[in-house]
Parts: C-alpha cells; sequence; structure tokens
C-alpha cells in the first residue's frame, strides 16, 4: 500500500505516547485543584469576618496560592476533548463555570482589598497616636512636677539616686530636666510620624501588590472560560 506524497505517518507507538502524556498531566492537574482545596478550607478555619486584619491576610492568602489552581486547570483543559473519559465531561462543565464564579469572586476582593486597606491604616494611625499621647502626658505630668519642685528637693532627690549636684546649682539641674523632658517630647512625636510613615507605606505596598495580583488572576479565570467554550457545549 502506497502514501502520497504529502500524507505523513505517525507510528501508533507515538500516538499512545502522547495519550498516556495526556493521563499524566491531566491526572496531576486534578491533584493540583484538590490540594488547593484543601489549603484554601484550611485558610477559612477559624474565619473571622468582619476583622480587617484577618480578611486582608486571607486575602493575601488566597492571592498568593492561587498559581497552583491555575497551573491545574491548564492541565486539565489541554487537549481539549482529545483521549476524554466519559466521566471527565461533567467535571469539564463544572470547572468551565467555576473559572467564571472564580473570575467574579477576585473582581470582587479588589474593592474589599481596598476597604480594608483603609481601615488597618486608620487603626495603625489611631494605634501610634494612643501610644503617643500616652507617652506625652506622662512626660508632661513630669515636666509638672519639676516646674513646682524646690531647690532642696532637687538635691534630695539626686542624692537618693546616688548622685550629686556636681557643683551646678538645683535651679540650673531643673532648667537641664526640663530640656530634655522637652527634647524627649519632640521625639516622641518624630517616632509617632515616623511609625505611621513606615507602616503607612508597606501597607500600601503589600496593598497594590496583592490587589494587583487579584485582578491580574480574575482575567487568568476568565481567559480560561473564554477558551473552554467548548467543554460547554453539551
Amino acid at each position: 500500500m502506497t502514501k502520497s506524497k504529502g500524507e505523513k505517518f505517525i507510528p501508533q507507538q507515538f500516538v499512545l505516547t502522547q495519550e498516556s502524556s495526556l493521563v499524566i498531566m491531566r491526572s496531576l492537574g486534578y491533584g493540583l485543584l484538590i490540594l488547593s482545596l484543601f489549603d484554601w478550607i484550611a485558610m477559612f478555619i477559624p474565619s473571622n469576618f468582619m476583622n480587617p486584619v484577618w480578611e486582608f491576610q486571607t486575602l493575601g492568602a488566597i492571592v498568593e496560592r492561587v498559581p497552583v489552581p491555575l497551573i491545574g486547570l491548564a492541565l486539565i483543559f489541554y487537549g481539549e476533548l482529545h483521549s476524554r473519559k466519559t466521566w471527565e465531561f461533567p467535571i469539564l462543565k463544572f470547572l468551565s463555570w467555576l473559572t467564571l464564579l472564580f473570575t467574579l469572586l477576585f473582581i470582587l476582593l479588589v474593592p474589599l482589598g481596598i476597604f480594608n486597606t483603609i481601615r488597618l491604616n486608620n487603626q495603625n494611625v489611631s494605634q501610634i497616636n494612643n501610644i503617643s499621647k500616652q507617652q506625652i502626658t506622662r512626660a508632661q505630668e513630669l515636666e509638672k512636677q519639676l516646674n513646682q519642685v524646690t531647690p532642696e528637693q532637687i538635691d534630695k532627690f539626686l542624692k537618693n539616686q546616688g548622685r550629686s549636684l556636681e557643683g551646678k546649682k538645683p535651679e540650673e539641674v531643673r532648667n537641664i530636666l526640663l530640656t530634655q523632658v522637652s527634647q524627649a517630647k519632640e521625639q516622641i512625636k518624630n517616632q509617632a510620624e515616623a511609625a505611621q510613615s513606615f507602616r503607612g507605606l508597606n501597607l500600601i505596598k503589600t496593598s497594590v501588590k496583592w490587589n494587583l495580583g487579584a485582578l491580574v488572576a480574575a482575567v487568568l479565570f476568565f481567559g480560561f472560560w473564554k477558551g473552554t467554550d467548548w467543554s460547554r457545549i453539551n
């Protein structure tokens, strides 16, 4: 039996090898999806909804882990309808619609992430302000006490501490202490501002990273949904 010049001969062994490779790849894909499911279930146990810290961290954990299910889906859908088992067709149809659901969920995660970023930033500012106010209040109380103390009390206080005036007048020592307290108050304010700036910058960087990641994931899941219309025909 002769073959035409343009006809290609594909060895049967090559076809069987390709089918075996498809089975391995798809099995790996299903395995990755199942492992991702276990991982995502663990993230929500225990749940703490309405807590901005938990919601923000959970958003990050979901985005950080999204490559695994995406790879799993790519392996499962690879080859389209070629060498499929009968039981796979309803699963493929379900997974295809699931990618559309994930598209919507990841789009909704973006405003949630932005909202929680604002809430966390406000919490950080409030917490730092409360701590700095407490420290400044203690410094002001000390300042008030120094203004009311007598020279004899200053001398007695230093002696109780095992120290002396070192040739200085009590009034001079009080002025030195008042200057140190004033500098401490200014330092507290500067440290509070620096802490707010540092935390705010880190929060914004993390938020941008995770929110952009959620958008990219939504686009990729939507691409899966568009590209797997063949699985939704029946």
